[in-house]
């Protein structure tokens, strides 16, 4: 059936010779061609029966996600879509709506704390944005699970009549999952780090644990008192908080990683004609297989549009609010509280400015990989035009005609609850945002690029918790 071609490693399918297992991926070709015109790789290296579906793919970054209250689905490990249920009375949805319940209550808190404390500038209210963001993430994670099983099934029908055979996908939704959760993990501990360094410095003789859980949720403790059970409570919701706000961007990575294989699937069958006759009903089968990707695409945007725009909104605001810090305060070491003694912290006071240079750093690059790999969908569905201009005149048909159509007159890309398309110039366009939102904040809270280090005093978000520095 296949005759393999070493330099490029493709599989060819020719009329008469098609076994029964690869007959039910590829009947839907309708090859009528000669097989010097019509030898077209289908399928690339290494096919024997391989899939990369949706489900695997997916279910490292769904079950991780679990394990923090988000998308309570039940049946995530198994292969079969079928069984992928969301259920009101599993484990899973309890645990989910429980985590909801804490962080609307730390979320009441920190309201309460607005209303009453006189202090109310930007970057001291920015524990405020980020736990009501975060546990909005939370409910619209929720959301997602109720339309996750329909979504699987939709895609799982799709790879039955074209399977995909990226065999480096499952790869690179593994190793993005692990490698930001993990740096997310390192820039919670040296916040953490840098929160002990101060207590330890300035605050001898107390008990570190106490302090540190104190001032890491002053909203909460200044009406409750400290409680050993209170101060659990907030670190686990803490922790939530800081996961969601990266789960968010893993989450959006590996969907869209899944859809651009699809797409450049769909693109390598179109290439392999390039400036090569081809029958009308080939390019109608093309069409109809790109027509049922990018109808993919829109659905799985209307489930994860609301992902997409909160995950964005959340990386500018604290783009913006880091770089505020940056040109109040500069980059500098934190001076000892006990003058004359020695200096008991890790860092001899650069934790503040290892954690922020890294926060700040991995906030930009986490950022900027969301929207190049979600761009990626929309510069994959653009692709097919560059193959069509070049089809021969004796070739060209109202297939072709029409398949240029559809390309250039429809928007294929996710985007954030249709308010903006995840393009690759969105990139530019956040950067421009940052710069005009950066001079309006610096306006608003009187910092000038080049402050008097005696004179400006500006509390700096710390994940879940904010301090002077």
């Amino acid at each position: 059936m296949f005759k393999n071609k070493k330099s490029s490693k493709l599989f060819f399918v020719t009329e008469t010779k098609l076994t029964n297992d690869k007959t039910a991926a590829l009947k839907h070709y309708n090859l009528k061609l000669q097989p010097e015109i019509f030898m077209t790789p289908l399928l690339t290296a290494d096919y024997n029966g391989y899939q990369a579906t949706f489900q695997e793919a997916m279910k490292l970054t769904i079950i991780i996600g679990q394990f923090f209250g988000l998308n309570p689905v039940t049946g995530i490990s198994e292969i079969d879509t079928t069984k992928l249920r969301f259920q009101i009375q599993s484990y899973r949805f309890i645990y989910s709506l429980l985590s909801i319940i804490g962080q609307c209550t730390v979320v009441s808190f920190c309201l309460l704390k607005l209303f009453t404390d006189s202090n109310r500038n930007l970057s001291a209210n920015s524990a405020l944005v980020f736990n009501i963001t975060n546990c909005i993430t939370t409910i619209l994670f929720l959301r997602v699970a109720t339309r996750w099983p329909r979504l699987c099934q939709l895609i799982s029908k799709t790879e039955a009549s074209d399977p995909s055979i990226d065999r480096t996908l499952i790869k690179k939704c593994r190793v993005s999952c692990v490698v930001v959760l993990t740096m997310a993990l390192l820039e919670h501990i040296l916040s953490d780090l840098s929160s002990i360094a101060g207590i330890i410095d300035c605050q001898k003789g107390k008990n570190v644990y106490e302090t540190f859980v104190v001032a890491s949720s002053p909203w909460i403790f200044q009406y409750t008192g400290y409680s050993p059970y209170v101060a659990i409570f907030t670190q686990i919701i803490g922790i939530q908080f800081t996961f969601n706000w990266n789960f968010s961007d893993v989450f959006v990575i590996c969907i869209s990683f899944y859809l651009t294989s699809r797409l450049e699937q769909v693109n390598r069958r179109i290439e392999s004609v390039f400036g090569k006759h081809a029958p009308s009903s080939f390019w109608r089968t093309l069409r109809e297989d790109y027509s049922r990707i990018t109808g993919l695409v829109r659905r799985v945007d209307d489930v994860i549009g609301s992902i997409i725009f909160i995950s964005f909104a959340n990386n500018l605001f604290f783009i913006c609010l880091q770089l505020l810090h940056t040109l109040a305060e500069g980059i500098r070491r934190n001076p000892s509280c006990r003058l004359g003694e020695p200096d008991e912290r890790p860092f001899q006071g650069y934790e503040q400015t290892v954690y922020f240079v890294y926060s700040f750093g991995f906030l930009i690059a986490r950022s900027l990989a969301v929207s190049l790999i979600a761009s990626r969908v929309h510069t994959a569905s653009r692709e097919p035009a560059h193959v069509l201009y070049f089809v021969p005149s004796t070739a060209y048909s109202v297939e072709v005609q029409r398949f240029l159509d559809q390309i250039h007159g429809d928007t294929i890309a996710l985007s954030g609850l249709k308010f903006f398309n995840v393009k690759r110039g969105l990139v530019l366009t956040i950067a421009g945002t940052i710069v005009t939102y950066e001079l309006v904040l610096m306006q608003f809270t009187g910092v000038s690029p080049t402050p008097s280090p005696s004179t400006i005093t500006i509390p700096i978000f710390i994940n879940s918790s904010y301090s002077k520095v």
